[in-house]
């Protein structure tokens, strides 16, 4: 597994996900990320024994982008913390299908996580599961009646972009679960983490890491592809 490794110091690892790879250990039993990195940091500083390395947050098999693993117990509280009480910010690329009415807007849903189908439900705020789910975005631009947007998480609800967008009539391209009435077998989901900021758990100070997608379709569709992903928001 090729993981390309933005930081790492005694205390966070840093790395950029590939795409269609489980973040942790499932049923499908293929190669995770977590545990491709425990490996790798036990060969490459040859320690004996199991390799503490702490999950922070996730992402979806699918997508790909930047992470922050916590390389000790302390690190990993402390991470966990901010992200509980928002202070980790979170942004992401994401292609839609179609062009939103609104260039900036702020969605909020109520979702509810079917953990035998694997699928997520906007539901009434009267749900007996219904968890609050926010997000904000920004139009960057429109190609081929596709839209790129900046989004940044509010929350960190399962399947969250995905299903809100959806939910709005603007499936991401690419995402056959909540967008199979407009994308084809075969297609990569067009969502990308791209910018996690947060309070350093040892030295205080704020750290920023970013992660570009790849120059492939559809991403390519905007010319100024640099321009665009390291200006925005």
């Amino acid at each position: 597994m090729n993981i390309s490794i933005l930081y790492e110091d005694n205390h966070l690892l840093v790395v950029e996900k590939p795409v269609n790879i489980p973040v942790q250990e499932d049923e499908s039993g293929d190669m995770d990320l977590l545990s491709a990195l425990k490996e790798d940091i036990k060969r490459r500083y040859n320690k004996p024994g199991n390799v503490y390395l702490g999950l922070v947050h996730r992402l979806d098999r699918p997508v790909g982008g930047v992470m922050v693993f916590a390389k000790t117990s302390k690190a990993a509280s402390r991470l966990s913390d901010q992200l509980r009480r928002g202070k980790i910010d979170r942004k992401y690329l994401a292609i839609l299908r179609g062009v939103p009415k609104k260039r900036q807007d702020t969605l909020r849903h109520y979702l509810y996580k079917d953990r035998k189908k694997n699928y997520v439900f906007s539901v009434k705020k009267n749900h007996p599961e219904a968890k609050a789910a926010s997000l904000e975005y920004l139009l960057l631009g429109t190609a081929t009646d596709t839209s790129l947007l900046s989004v940044r998480l509010h929350t960190g609800r399962s399947h969250q972009i995905r299903v809100q967008l959806a939910s709005e009539g603007f499936p991401l391209y690419g995402d056959q679960k909540y967008g199979r009435q407009v994308n084809r077998p075969g297609e990569q989901i067009a969502l990308w983490a791209h910018t996690l900021e947060f309070e350093h758990p040892t030295t205080k100070e704020i750290v920023r890491f970013v992660s570009e997608p790849p120059r492939l379709y559809p991403w390519e569709l905007w010319n100024d592809h640099d321009q665009v992903f390291k200006t925005y928001g």
